[in-house]
């Protein structure tokens, strides 16, 4: 087949279901999953941790919103760095994301795989794994029509198990007299700074909020729609994050747990019984699958905008599959990564992942102050368009030099191989990588 009648990817989501997308990326419902964590680090202030996350993820969300009006064609920052900036740093930054990319799915199925491990301590975690990697695959490889079908049904389900748990909380706190207003959650009693810190680990949760953008040209009027279903993805996080923590809080104040790891399955079982609590961690490892359903598709997609673009070899990564019109070698090999989780535990596999995602949120939102720079002739918000930017960035700087020192140091250390394999890409940086296809129209 030529090149140029390759078959692209096919327009068929809406916002309703983008929005879903995004929300699958994040999991709801590992707000649970790491509250103890939280709960420590604050000082028992989760709430305002989460609120404090929310607010200042919203601003990285505007300028992904912006940028893929600008640039509706998939890629993610990737896209937006090579066009409003440079197309090498372009490429360093899609080379940052990757780490992302391609190893969270990786994490999340090991997770999942973690938690049915402990309830079925006879199944070894290496066939759930192989489970996860077969099942998703699968789903993605027959396209996203179809998995946006399992995503609404799965998701529904998590955010009624995530319903039913603030509201069996609240009954408990009714039943035994406990008030359902308190600052304490939003407060906690270290002062801002340990909400601050709070803050820095709440951050992760959102991340993957803007992995929407790469589904861009598999969109129906994705100027308008990417933008909003972003934002949305960011609200609508946050606003469960805030509201869970909260509740969560009032049940179970302080911050210092025996086991924080566990500490909501704890909590599952002392507000709605063993049954619930059994019901709890199934809807935890359903989460971590619709999880896995999103990273994995992202990264594909991320994969074939790269691969179209010839910076990875075109014939493997930009190859489109006409049958299901989905990028099949490239989920197929997000899904050979995600079986090295058998070999893995998640302190780990989680360790590195979120370099890639600080620097691309950086980088997005300079992205945006240089469009403005390159366009200032054009009736453009210096609010919208630098202030915001400005400040989401540096937020984004904070939270990436508070990354431990081993994510730091894997995280630099896969960037120097980028910086290499750019080196040999551009025969000593004396050409530029390949252009998006399509950009000259765009934007």
């Amino acid at each position: 087949m030529t090149a140029a009648h390759q078959p692209g990817l096919k327009k068929t989501l809406r916002l309703r279901s983008v929005v879903l997308f995004g929300l699958a990326y994040m999991t709801p419902i590992i707000v649970l999953g790491i509250f103890g964590v939280i709960a420590e680090k604050s000082h028992g202030g989760s709430a305002g941790s989460y609120l404090l996350a929310t607010v200042a993820m919203l601003f990285t969300a505007m300028s992904y919103g912006l940028m893929a009006r600008h640039y509706p064609i998939a890629g993610s920052a990737y896209t937006y760095v090579r066009n409003a900036l440079d197309s090498r740093l372009g490429f360093l930054i899609g080379w940052a994301i990757l780490l992302d990319y391609l190893f969270l799915p990786l994490v999340v199925w090991l997770i999942g795989s973690t938690y049915l491990k402990g309830q079925f301590p006879g199944i070894p975690i290496w066939l759930w794994v192989v489970v996860f990697v077969v099942a998703t695959t699968a789903l993605n490889i027959v396209g996203l029509k179809v998995a946006d079908r399992a995503n609404f049904v799965l998701m529904s389900f998590q955010l009624l198990i995530v319903t039913l748990f603030v509201a069996l909380t609240i009954v408990h706190l009714v039943a035994n007299s406990q008030p359902l207003a308190s600052p304490v959650p939003f407060t906690g009693t270290g002062g801002f700074s340990a909400i601050a810190a709070g803050a820095a680990v709440a951050a992760y949760s959102f991340l993957g909020f803007d992995a929407v953008s790469t589904l861009t040209e598999e969109t129906h009027d994705a100027q308008r729609t990417i933008p909003t279903a972003i934002v949305l993805v960011a609200l609508i996080g946050g606003a469960v994050f805030v509201a869970v923590a909260y509740f969560v809080s009032l049940v179970s104040p302080g911050s210092v747990f025996p086991h924080p790891g566990s500490l909501a399955e704890d909590i599952a079982r002392t507000v709605g019984g063993s049954a619930f609590a059994a019901v709890f961690v199934a809807a935890l490892a359903i989460g971590q699958f619709t999880s896995g359903l999103a990273a994995q598709a992202a990264v594909a997609r991320l994969l074939y905008a790269m691969g179209r673009d010839g910076v990875l070899p075109r014939r493997a990564f930009g190859m489109v599959l006409e049958r299901f019109r989905t990028p099949v070698f490239n989920i197929a090999l997000a899904g050979t990564i995600g079986l090295a989780a058998m070999f893995l535990n998640v302190a780990t596999s989680t360790s590195f992942i979120n370099f890639g995602a600080f620097t691309a949120f950086t980088m997005a939102n300079l992205s945006v102050i240089a469009y403005f720079v390159r366009h200032r002739d054009a009736p453009l918000s210096r609010w919208r368009y630098v202030a915001l930017p400005l400040v989401g960035a540096g937020v984004d700087v904070y939270l990436l030099v508070h990354l431990d020192s081993r994510a730091l140091t894997v995280g630099l250390s896969w960037l120097a191989l980028g910086i290499g394999y750019l080196l040999v890409l551009t025969r000593g940086l004396t050409r530029k990588p390949p252009e998006l296809s399509g950009i000259a129209e765009a934007g």
